[in-house]
């Protein structure tokens, strides 16, 4: 491993998919710019002693990180102290849309705020994942529609995501993308 590469550790917490998607796609980003990545599940999380960077990403629900998450940074709390850590989500509120719809899906819920601050996040970013309707609730379905006459299916906006790995690259000084990356 070249000492001058960054490492970066990008773990994720997913139940549907939708955040293991944008977790690779954010690694093949920073990769593309010479960085050293790791991609992992958080149950397969590597060694954190061995990177400079984590982005940890997890699905939302009930407006909080996945439980898997919240015990990663309490247990890891001093180690991630010491790293640039970068904070993402998956869930339904960025997606939202309607005055009231885009107006919730700029709050960051509390706890998932108190675990930002927790682990000193350089950043933290929300975004869209899938959402389809198998297996939800009527009450869920409607109340969906109410804040924003929701649509379904893939809502990932993948410019934003690439977006905001460009500032992660930025941040960290990486230079520009060996190739340009195809959108999944």
């Amino acid at each position: 491993m070249d000492q001058d590469q960054h490492r970066i550790a990008v773990v994720y917490a997913t139940e549907q998919g939708s955040t293991r998607d944008i977790a690779e796609f954010i690694g093949t980003e920073l990769s593309s710019r010479d960085a050293i990545v790791q991609l992992a599940d958080i149950d397969h999380a590597p060694d954190l002693s061995n990177f400079d960077t984590l982005v940890l990403g997890s699905a939302v629900h009930n407006m909080k990180l996945l439980p898997a998450v919240a015990d990663y940074a309490h247990a890891h709390h001093d180690e991630l102290a010491k790293k640039d850590v970068w904070l993402f989500s998956v869930g339904l509120a960025p997606a939202l849309r309607g005055p009231i719809g885009r107006r919730l899906g700029r709050i960051v819920p509390k706890k998932i705020a108190a675990l930002r601050d927790d682990i000193d996040a350089r950043d933290y970013r929300a975004f869209a994942g899938r959402y389809d309707s198998d297996g939800i609730s009527l009450r869920t379905r409607m109340l969906y529609r109410l804040l924003g006459k929701g649509r379904y299916g893939d809502l990932r906006d993948w410019a934003t995501v690439r977006s905001w790995t460009d500032t992660i690259a930025r941040s960290l000084r990486l230079p520009p993308a060996r190739s340009t990356t195809i959108t999944p």
